[in-house]
């Protein structure tokens, strides 16, 4: 934990201290600590706690009428008082989480550039290739656990935004704060801005990136290559966490580092994790065994295909063999039905292409199929139509729908459409929130197969046990003890996911598994200590303010 009462007596007193956003508490300042660190008429004289701080953050907060201020509001308070934004997060967080994560966070970034305030985290350029340890040393903190970095040309579903994606990691790193417990002065926030071909952008006075196109090849290459080994260099024992990069470099990239690298993509396994959690729960409303679903994916990029292979994970552990594994999962991307017969299949394709003649209507290919889900991973709004999912009732008494493409507005379906047309019997998962739905006179509450309940856990398990690498048998374990966590409750209103309220628990559960994995497969120097749970109690970051006299 970092010492925060050291970290004040080291800058000079007075109005210094109040534009440090780690130190400062505002009106929440004592009388005693106003005098000590000279802060006396620096402030008014009231001073308030912090819950009474939070009622008037969240009396603001809901006096904004539109969801992009929020997001603004919010931020500006992250920017001047740390400990304040986190309380007003933890305490609020299922009012908070679609504000600060999916589905507000993409406008944040589509309009980054132009709601800019104050840097937050790196930016490492594609000029600064050779001067890459220099910049991270830079940072003000030597110490640092989590890194969250993207190149920004895969931000959700929205595509390349270039350094304007910079908006993520700083989204995805409050999480481990808010979520996991993670130290925010130890999350460090990088944009790798190595250009974005974008035109749009390239045209925008007030874009913050390069206006480049994007470095490709062996340039592109080299400059990660550079980036991770002066990451290993300066921050050894950070954790690298790898977010929207694009199709063409996520999977090849998470190969390439990670059996020698503390990393891992959140878009892949991340998403996978969560993925396998749901139809894991699912398995209490629909009574079928894992080994009775047939997965249909209606996208074949990275997510899909890293769901698929966690999917034939879990089952392997079950004795089942990878090639009976792989031929229940089935995938359609802008070709049609994947399949052996066509001819270019790529590499992470291969295994998932089964013997059978192409199809390219979606429906057709339902009723041929006959899956027991539909995941989707596309990034292509309302193609799950309406003949599609009453198909999928027809065909199942109790089908699964995961619209998991982000933000809302680029979701395969809404909920309301998945619960109409397939009568109410559907088992509903997206990756952005939905309002509550009435169907029959009966209101289900839309689940949110959310990264958030895995990465900030997993994250949190790595940094306690200082595990080597981050292998696929940590997001199984993760998706196992995330599905266990459900309860019988939330079941019978047909929810596969814990509330949003409880996701702390859910984190240091997640956490305590992890750590205990990396024991078992032999991935750490030390001996996990049998009071885990205190150990981790200790570790994490509480939002309360420190007593500087």
């Amino acid at each position: 934990m970092v010492d925060y009462k050291r970290r004040i007596n080291e800058l000079p007193k007075g109005s210094q201290i109040l534009h440090e956003p780690l130190l400062n508490k505002g009106t929440g300042f004592t009388v005693r600590e106003r005098e000590e660190l000279n802060l006396k008429g620096l402030l008014p004289p009231t001073v308030l706690t912090i819950e009474e701080q939070k009622a008037r953050i969240m009396k603001n907060f809901h006096a904004k009428q539109d969801d992009l201020e929020k997001y603004i509001f919010m931020i500006a308070l992250q920017d001047r008082n740390e400990t304040l934004f986190y309380r007003t997060v933890i305490d609020e967080i299922e009012t908070m989480m679609p504000i600060l994560y999916t589905p507000v966070v993409g406008k944040a970034c589509q309009q980054y550039g132009h709601i800019f305030r104050r840097p937050r985290g790196l930016f490492i350029s594609a000029t600064d290739r050779g001067n890459i340890n220099t910049i991270l040393r830079n940072w003000p903190n030597p110490h640092v656990d989590v890194i969250v970095v993207t190149d920004g040309e895969r931000i959700l579903g929205l595509g390349d935004l270039g350094a304007h994606g910079m908006g993520i990691p700083v989204g995805k790193l409050s999480l481990y704060t808010a979520c996991a417990g993670i130290d925010p002065a130890r999350c460090l926030p990088i944009m790798l801005d190595i250009g974005t071909d974008n035109e749009e952008l390239h045209k925008d006075p007030l874009y913050i990136g390069i206006p480049q196109r994007r470095l490709r090849g062996s340039k592109y290459d080299d400059f990660i290559d550079e980036f991770m080994n002066e990451v290993k260099s300066v921050f050894p024992d950070a954790l690298i966490q790898f977010e929207d990069f694009a199709n063409i470099n996520a999977a090849r990239l998470l190969n390439k580092y990670r059996n020698d690298f503390r990393m891992f993509n959140d878009d892949i396994q991340g998403t996978a994790a969560v993925t396998l959690a749901g139809l894991l729960a699912s398995q209490r409303i629909t009574h079928r065994k894992l080994q009775d679903e047939r997965l249909m994916f209606y996208g074949a990029g990275t997510a899909g295909i890293g769901i698929a292979q966690l999917f034939v994970s879990a089952l392997q552990k079950n004795g089942f063999s990878e090639d009976e594994a792989q031929r229940k999962c089935w995938f359609i991307d802008s070709q049609g039905l994947v399949v052996k017969e066509r001819k270019r299949l790529t590499e992470s394709k291969m295994p998932f292409a089964h013997h059978h003649s192409p199809m390219h209507n979606m429906l057709g290919i339902i009723n041929t199929i006959k899956p027991t889900a539909l995941i989707g991973v596309s990034g292509q709004p309302q193609s799950f139509s309406q003949p599609v999912l009453e198909a999928m009732a027809r065909n199942n008494d109790r089908p699964i729908v995961f619209p998991l493409s982000n933000p809302t507005s680029m979701s395969e379906c809404t909920a309301e459409q998945a619960y109409s047309w397939t009568d109410g019997r559907c088992i509903f998962a997206s990756g952005s929130p939905f309002e509550p739905v009435t169907v029959n006179g009966k209101t289900f509450v839309p689940g949110q197969g959310n990264n958030a309940y895995i990465f900030p856990g997993v994250g949190l398990g790595v940094v306690v046990s200082r595990s080597y690498v981050v292998p696929d048998t940590m997001f199984l374990t993760a998706a196992e003890t995330l599905s266990a966590m459900v309860t019988d409750e939330s079941i019978s209103s047909g929810q596969i996911y814990p509330p949003l309220a409880s996701i702390r628990e859910v984190s240091k559960n997640i956490a305590v598994a992890v750590a205990r994995q990396a024991e078992s497969d032999g991935l750490m120097d030390s001996v996990i200590p049998d009071n885990l749970n205190q150990h981790i109690d200790k570790y994490l970051y509480k939002a309360v303010y420190t007593d500087y006299t």
